[in-house]
């Protein structure tokens, strides 16, 4: 009698730890019974960006000047240094020449003929108008004392050039208001009167060097808006300076397949040149899209791609994503506001998929 029970205890044992048929086959019919799906509505925006695309801050052209010296000579003194601010007309540097020295002999002359010209000039008129002597003698005084008076201005003007002091010296100012870019020279050096000493930077005018890619190419036109935000270094709210798009290259590079185009920047804290951004394209102000979280997105092969869930399932979908900013993904094509997409589970899904 105790192995009959024995037995018949067993065999319920291992009927109790045999899975349920009914629960196994919902298992294998709904593959998703196991995911904890978190969803997301798509939401409408307005004024959606058209594109993110990378870009690097310039200087513009007219931002730099080059400071030269008008004669070749020695440097006596240099009174800046690289990245130091300056105003317009600040000293840069002092220099000697043989030149000055010339010029400033010139001028004295000039002043002394052009003095001795017109006195001569006068007394001649007032013979002339006595009487005493011909008319045609006055008039070549005046004719002479006039050249003499263009002589002086011109070796005024070479003197003024120059910065051409009482000692024969001269002296390099910076023509603009900014920040000293580059120094070329050395007390005691030589200054060429074919290179540059110095280079003064602008402050306060920037530019973006924008690379286009060959979709975007055709959408993007002068006087769109453009918005690049700088990381706060504290933590804090990324600073976003605006400008727009000024030109457009006509034609493609065969080589990256994009187009280079360039914007405008304002001055703010951490814009420097040579510092690679990530620029947003605002586009017209009527253009529509949706958003959702950024880690409903997902890569499929080449494209962006989001589930969109369709009654108890949820299907892949190709959309173009614009831009990702403060864990939203903006989306210009492909999702239509109200949709319903996994924002969870996203990597099993694409698993799933795939299968």
């Amino acid at each position: 009698m105790s192995l009959v029970l024995a037995a018949a205890l067993a065999s319920s044992t291992a009927c109790s730890d045999a899975p349920d048929p009914g629960t196994q086959d919902a298992a294998n019919a709904d593959p998703l019974a196991g995911l904890a799906i978190e969803t997301a509505k798509a939401r409408e925006m307005a004024n959606i960006p058209i594109g993110n695309v990378p870009g690097t801050i310039i200087l513009p052209p007219e931002a730099r000047v080059a400071v030269t010296a008008p004669f070749p000579g020695a440097a006596v003194r240099v009174f800046v240094m690289e990245g130091q601010a300056v105003r317009r007309g600040q000293p840069l540097a002092l220099v000697r020449a043989a030149e000055p020295v010339k010029i400033r002999g010139e001028l004295t002359r000039a002043q002394s003929e052009a003095a001795l010209a017109e006195a001569r000039a006068k007394r001649l008129t007032q013979l002339a108008d006595e009487g005493i002597i011909a008319q045609a003698r006055a008039d070549e005084a005046q004719a002479a004392s006039a050249q003499a008076r263009a002589s002086l201005a011109e070796q005024r003007r070479l003197a003024a050039l120059a910065g051409v002091g009482s000692d024969g010296s001269m002296t390099l100012s910076a023509p603009i208001g900014g920040r000293v870019a580059h120094v070329g020279v050395e007390t005691g050096g030589p200054v060429d009167g074919m290179e540059a000493p110095f280079v003064i930077e602008a402050s306060g005018a920037y530019q973006i060097e924008l690379q286009l890619p060959e979709r975007l190419a055709k959408r993007i036109r002068p006087g769109m808006p453009v918005e690049v935000a700088l990381p706060d270094n504290d933590g804090g709210d990324p600073l976003v300076v605006g400008g727009q798009i000024l030109t457009v290259s006509p034609s493609i590079d065969p080589a990256t397949r994009s187009m280079l185009a360039r914007a405008s920047l304002g001055a703010a804290p951490g814009i420097v040149a040579g510092r690679n951004v990530s620029v947003t394209i605002r586009g017209s102000a009527g253009q529509k899209g949706v958003s959702v979280p950024a880690n409903a997105v997902t890569r499929i092969g080449d494209a962006d791609h989001v589930f969109v869930r369709r009654g108890k399932e949820f299907k892949p979908r190709k959309v173009t994503v614009v831009t990702r900013t403060d864990g939203q993904a903006a989306i210009s094509e492909g999702l239509q506001a109200g949709e319903v997409v996994a924002a969870s589970s996203v990597a099993e899904l694409k698993a799933l998929a795939a299968e």
